[in-house]
């Protein structure tokens, strides 16, 4: 009987779709046209946690950028929702399916097009992964900064999408500042340039910036020029321990008002070294209420270092211990990236907050989060990008326990209210999706929240593109 009903729900599903498929079909090759339920279904949503998905009528992988119009133009003229994605290592649920919808998978338009030395730029299509760019742009003496936590396997058009940072951001910025020009097909199936090739430009808006962080509700992203710098010396880390975050967060702004510039400037507490250590046997200090890791890429960075593990002192710091080489170095780099994923290990679910608050205050943001977590009985673990006060609580818990999940979910709440009050924003690198939709409102306005609404209108007239998110 139960397998019965499976067989007469996927013949109804095919049915649905058949006029859908039949006209993809007109212009993909059969192989990147995906009807399987059980197939679809794996890609229905992102990371995150809390964000509703729905079933997709069909999932194509193109790669073409001809192949993309084609999907975009049988879509106006059905009427059927699109949602882009790429590797679905999101954590807001902006990849997250509707139901019926076209999923758009860029990840088979993976090609590294150009890599120019002389004008130090890449132009790549949206499905190259993060790493994979920073590698190949490496053999010619070059740098691509924003390195997400998850550079392994992220896409650059889902960091283009959700405006991505990383590690890097406190000396080198975020993804909208390498971004130069992007060919992006409009809902119509309209292909349009956007930005240039050259170093300067100011020739109308800026709609390259638009689209940067606009989480594929404008438009699909197939093609970027991205602005590389040139490869810097290899770096060196600093480890600081400290009794207490606040006296971590108190060395941070020692740092920043001392004018230093480091190429990394990150926050790991209690909860977070012992996740790590539990994970990894990484042989972390679990002795320690907060660890800061700092790192100079500069031409001398021992002496930058030793600069920076005096400030530390001075804030309180009961151990500064700088590596003393790059494998050193190396070690404690990836201690930070897998900070995450460790914490998921916890309880097995998380979810992972996102808000960034002036430096000023990031330790009274601290200080509230762990307050939030006493309140809730949860473990809640933070991982932070200190140098630019990106914060990452993450709200560890047990997604079968109901009466958990709803504690999870109204600390959640509650750390981006926090963030709010200290004159802070939800998000500074994940992306508003779906799990923040309120949340943007709230900080943004109504004269916000209609003049984005509107902006929206010019480009996707019939709301077909990724509905449902951000607004």
């Amino acid at each position: 009987m139960i397998m019965s009903r499976i067989e007469a729900r996927r013949d109804e599903d095919t049915v649905a779709a058949g006029p859908l498929v039949d006209r993809l079909l007109g212009g993909l090759p059969p192989e990147a046209v995906l009807t399987d339920p059980d197939v679809t279904a794996s890609y229905a949503h992102d990371m995150a946690s809390f964000c509703p998905a729905g079933r997709p009528a069909v999932v194509v992988l193109p790669r073409t950028v001809d192949q993309v119009r084609h999907v975009m133009r049988t879509a106006t003229e059905l009427r059927v929702p699109v949602v882009p994605q790429g590797a679905r290592t999101g954590l807001s649920g902006a990849a997250n399916a509707t139901d019926g919808c076209v999923v758009l998978s860029l990840t088979k338009m993976d090609r590294i097009l150009e890599i120019s030395p002389v004008d130090r730029i890449a132009v790549v299509e949206p499905g190259v992964v993060n790493a994979a760019l920073s590698r190949a742009v490496g053999e010619h003496g070059l740098y691509y900064p924003p390195d997400p936590s998850s550079w392994e396997t992220c896409t650059i058009g889902g960091n283009i999408g959700t405006a991505s940072g990383g590690l890097c951001c406190v000396k080198y910025g975020v993804t909208a500042d390498y971004v130069l020009g992007l060919d992006v097909v409009l809902a119509d199936g309209r292909l349009m340039s956007t930005g240039r090739r050259t170093a300067k430009g100011v020739a109308g808006y800026d709609l390259t910036r638009l689209f940067v962080g606009s989480e594929g509700s404008l438009g699909i992203v197939v093609r970027a020029v991205l602005a590389l710098r040139p490869k810097p010396p290899g770096q060196l880390v600093l480890a600081a321990e400290f009794s207490s975050s606040a006296a971590a967060c108190d060395a941070v702004c020692r740092v920043m008002a001392g004018g230093h510039v480091p190429s990394l400037l990150e926050l790991m507490d209690r909860t977070t070294v012992e996740a790590v250590n539990d994970m990894a046997r990484m042989g972390l200090p679990e002795s320690t209420e907060a660890l800061l890791l700092a790192a100079f890429d500069t031409t001398d960075p021992a002496a930058d270092l030793a600069a920076v593990g005096a400030l530390c002192e001075e804030a309180g710091a009961t151990r500064v211990v700088p590596a003393e080489d790059a494998a050193e170095s190396e070690l404690l780099l990836q201690a930070r990236r897998m900070s995450l994923v460790a914490l998921e290990a916890v309880k097995g679910t998380t979810m992972i907050d996102d808000v960034c608050v002036p430096r000023s205050k990031l330790g009274e943001f601290v200080d509230g989060v762990e307050r939030i977590s006493e309140k809730h009985r949860l473990t809640i673990g933070v991982v932070s990008h200190a140098g630019d006060g990106n914060t990452h609580p993450t709200v560890c818990f047990d997604a079968t326990d109901p009466e958990e999940s709803r504690r999870a979910r109204e600390s959640f709440d509650e750390i981006m209210a926090l963030g709010l009050e200290l004159g802070g924003t939800i998000t500074g690198e994940h992306g508003v999706g779906v799990l923040k939709k309120e949340w943007l409102a709230r900080e943004i306005g109504p004269v916000g929240l209609e003049m984005q609404r509107a902006v929206k209108q010019v480009f996707d007239p019939l709301g077909i593109l990724n509905p449902g998110k951000l607004f």
